[in-house]
């Protein structure tokens, strides 16, 4: 599987370092200069979702944003697979065309060819990067374990992102260590001088990403209060040292990429650090 990844790595490296100053910079002009281009910027009730379940003839070797259709268990803590999915995907699909040369695939209209996979898919295969949302409340049956294990083992790469609080990560732990047994595979604290911090721009702190209805009503960053007041950029590494499990615990870069047109001052705050990070962390997936 690795080495259909590697496609990517020519583009990918082809890009300077830049400061998350100029990054803010460039992120408001472009926005202020496309309007918030079109329907994947515009607020949630304008976008008309489409559910595009992944097929051998999408990979037509630019990026795709791939998202994880996952189960819920009512005894985890999550609202499912779909939480930010459709914009997330779309903006941060953008954003890495806007700031790096990696071609990313699009459609007809010109807007970002993003897939949905069952971690029984064959075209899982395929994706070279994987994300999951609100995994506190994901359930894996021993098929589904035994798919995503043979995808990360094999050289793909899984980002789980915005869950908050110890009950949500007791559980989403509970689901991974059916994949990636803990004896093998030791749960890390990804370190700030790790290159998912810097692999194109400097990131220099894990940031707190509330959702933005809790922002606008509270003014706060942490979800669940005490439970929740730190955040967190955790890993399971394979046996050559790539990470290959991306978990942000405690916030949702999810929230800042999906309602990064909705409010001027969330998308300075928190819209700006999360792309950083992200266009770092889909850079970093495809390039190691």
């Amino acid at each position: 599987m690795r080495a259909s990844f590697r496609f990517h790595d020519c583009v990918a490296r082809r890009f300077s370092r830049l400061s998350i100053v100029a990054v803010a910079g460039f992120l408001l002009v472009t926005s202020a200069a496309a309007g918030q281009r079109g329907p994947a910027r515009r607020g949630r009730a304008a976008f008309s979702p489409r559910a595009a379940f992944a097929t051998a003839a999408d990979f037509d070797g630019g990026f795709q944003f791939c998202r994880i259709v996952f189960r819920t268990d009512r005894n985890g803590d999550g609202n499912g697979w779909n939480v930010d999915w459709p914009r997330a995907d779309a903006n941060l699909s953008i954003r890495l065309s806007e700031l790096t040369r990696v071609p990313v695939s699009m459609d007809g209209e010109n807007e970002p060819k993003h897939l949905l996979v069952r971690l029984t898919d064959a075209e899982l295969s395929h994706c070279p990067f994987v994300m999951m949302t609100e995994p506190g409340g994901a359930f894996f049956d021993d098929q589904e374990a035994a798919g995503l294990r043979s995808y990360l083992l094999k050289g793909g790469f899984l980002w789980a992102d915005d869950f908050w609080g110890e009950h949500a990560w007791t559980f989403w732990e509970g689901q991974l260590r059916k994949v990636l047994p803990s004896a093998a595979y030791p749960i890390i604290d990804v370190p700030l001088d790790h290159p998912i911090f810097h692999e194109m721009m400097r990131v220099d702190h894990i940031p707190q990403i509330p959702a933005i209805d809790f922002w606008e009503g509270m003014r706060s960053t942490s979800e669940r209060g005490a439970d929740s007041a730190v955040p967190h950029v955790r890993a399971i590494n394979d046996e050559h040292g790539r990470v290959m499990v991306l978990m942000t615990h405690n916030t949702d870069f999810g929230d800042a990429y999906e309602r990064e047109g909705d409010d001027h001052e969330y998308f300075e705050r928190f819209s700006v650090p999360g792309y950083a990070f992200g266009v770092n962390t889909v850079l970093y997936a495809m390039t190691h």
